[in-house]
């Protein structure tokens, strides 16, 4: 690999970042900016008095604030085609799998766990797709492009 392939994150390959991890990204990016959203509303509600105890309301927001700090790194880091964002992304549509669940069922949401469901899904089709997986290991030894 040359100098130029290792500035340019393709490997060498011409058209960059896959398709498939700019999806996934953009997906895990939006994650994690309702995440960080919702820790915002959750401190204003704490400070204003709507929650039973400040202090329930601020170590909940705390809670998502670090988690989906987290997760909207890795969407950016997907987004800019950095590798170790597709980890912490995996981890995340994993958890979130059994929130869509939760909703479906038990919390009788069944709008926003489906909306939640199709976001995890695409997320992790997006991330296991062929081009993903080999853009992601590109840097781990030579790829042969097919089989004989």
């Amino acid at each position: 690999m040359t100098d130029g392939d290792q500035q340019s994150g393709d490997g060498g390959r011409s058209g960059g970042i896959p398709t498939a991890i700019r999806v996934a990204g953009a997906l895990v990016t939006f994650e994690g900016l309702v995440g960080v959203i919702t820790a915002i509303v959750l401190v204003v509600r704490a400070l204003t008095g709507h929650d039973q105890s400040v202090a329930s309301g601020a170590g909940t927001a705390i809670w998502f604030g670090v988690l989906f700090g987290g997760v909207l790194a890795a969407g950016i880091g997907l987004l800019r085609g950095k590798r170790w964002g597709r980890a912490i992304a995996v981890i995340a549509q994993v958890l979130l799998l059994p929130v869509a669940w939760s909703l479906l069922t038990d919390s009788h949401q069944p709008l926003w766990g489906t909306l939640l469901a199709i976001v995890v899904v695409g997320a992790l089709g997006a991330l296991f797709a062929p081009a993903s997986s080999r853009y992601m290991a590109q840097d781990y030894g030579e790829i042969p492009d097919e089989r004989p």
